[in-house]
């Protein structure tokens, strides 16, 4: 067996070296071959996105009652401070009128109140005099001073319900305010929940009436599944194009990357208990990353879809190989490989090349090759037997 061993590797080694010899010395004709050639390499992440207007406002109604008059419609432009909508005010303007009423019978009493406590003083000075001569008894004093104190004490008391009611006539006014909604900033008009005649119920919530977006700068929610999401970083360049303008590409750079996937709305009559782990780990986790790109022309609408590329790097007018063509060689780094090249008469060299910016095609060479030169991708395909 000692013998033996030697013998086979000494075999084997023959044969490598006789493939090798057989392969280099194989005319061109039978190897499948590409140029070196200049081209524009891009290293890039995609991604699908959304585009929402990046300023926008909910208009609610703060108030209950029937939607009297809406002054727009979807589309239009409203400038700041436009009336909206109108609410029938008769509740609201009838407790203003409440609140009113009252105040000013409030003042009314205040007035007597007055009245009564100066003539509360004049009594109290009075008795003071006749104690003085010995004219009254000591505790007709005595009641004079309380009957003065107690003037004063529902001037103070009458005071307070004063402000009282006027912080609530201030409210219900406010409220009566309500029943007119102005835009509260410059936009379009993008929809409207509401019609005239519909009434709205702000007991508990707000309801929405309209929206107001500024259409002129667009903020794009891209989905970035999380085997990607580590290879996107604020400040990289971005582009995206949508659908039917295919040719048209919108250039911006990534604002923000939210720390956390969005959460999944709950399903009707779904619990947590009935989740299971298979499928937890099913389900594709993306994370939400974020630009602004300009829409000074109008192009880009709400809710349009966006075809996204985040770009990691990027190489024009590179010398370019195929992927495929290249080898990881053992010495140099990680951007050395080794590619074939055919040689113009019709033999393989090996060399060990230095490459750039990659993607899932092409790399780009920094160092090995030069233009023209043909590298060797593998064998030519057989052609079918003509019958």
């Amino acid at each position: 067996m000692r013998r033996i061993v030697p013998l086979l590797l000494l075999a084997l080694l023959s044969v490598s070296v006789g493939a090798g010899y057989l392969w280099n010395r194989q005319p061109a004709s039978a190897l499948e071959s590409v140029a070196v050639v200049r081209t524009h390499i891009e290293s890039s992440v995609t991604a699908l996105g959304t585009l929402q207007p990046r300023r926008y406002v909910d208009v609610g109604a703060q108030v209950s009652g029937q939607i009297l008059r809406l002054h727009v419609q979807p589309g239009d432009v409203v400038e700041k401070g436009r009336l909206l909508v109108e609410i029938d005010p008769s509740v609201q303007r009838a407790t203003v009128d409440a609140g009113r009423a009252s105040l000013a019978g409030l003042r009314a009493q205040l007035a007597e109140q007055r009245a009564k406590h100066r003539l509360a003083e004049q009594q109290q000075a009075r008795q003071r005099r006749m104690a003085a001569d010995g004219a009254t008894r000591e505790e007709d004093v005595q009641a004079a001073e309380a009957e003065l104190a107690s003037a004063a004490a529902r001037i103070d008391n009458l005071s307070a319900q004063i402000v009282q009611t006027q912080a609530t006539l201030q409210a219900d006014e406010a409220r009566l305010g309500y029943t007119r909604i102005f835009a509260p900033m410059e936009g379009t008009v993008v929809s409207v929940e509401a019609r005239e005649g519909q009434t709205l119920n702000a007991t508990y919530q707000t309801p929405n009436v309209l929206r107001i977006a500024d259409l002129s700068s667009m903020t794009v929610w891209s989905e970035v599944s999380e085997a990607d999401v580590r290879r996107v970083k604020p400040g990289m360049p971005v582009y995206f194009t949508t659908l039917g303008a295919d040719q048209r590409r919108w250039q911006g750079k990534v604002r923000q990357l939210l720390p956390a996937p969005p959460t999944p709305a709950p399903k009707a009559g779904g619990s947590e208990s009935s989740s299971t782990p298979q499928a937890a780990a099913s389900k594709v986790v993306v994370y939400t990353a974020l630009f602004d790109v300009d829409n000074a022309d109008g192009e880009l609408m709400p809710q349009m879809t966006a075809q996204v590329a985040f770009v990691e790097a990027a190489a024009k007018d590179a010398l370019s190989v195929p992927v495929t063509a290249l080898v990881p060689a053992q010495v140099g780094g990680t951007d050395r490989f080794a590619v074939r090249v055919l040689r113009p008469d019709g033999t393989v060299e090996a060399r060990v090349v230095r490459v750039g910016v990659r993607n899932r095609v092409s790399a780009q060479v920094l160092e090995g090759l030069e233009a023209g030169e043909r590298i060797v991708t593998g064998p030519a395909p057989r052609q079918a037997a003509t019958p």
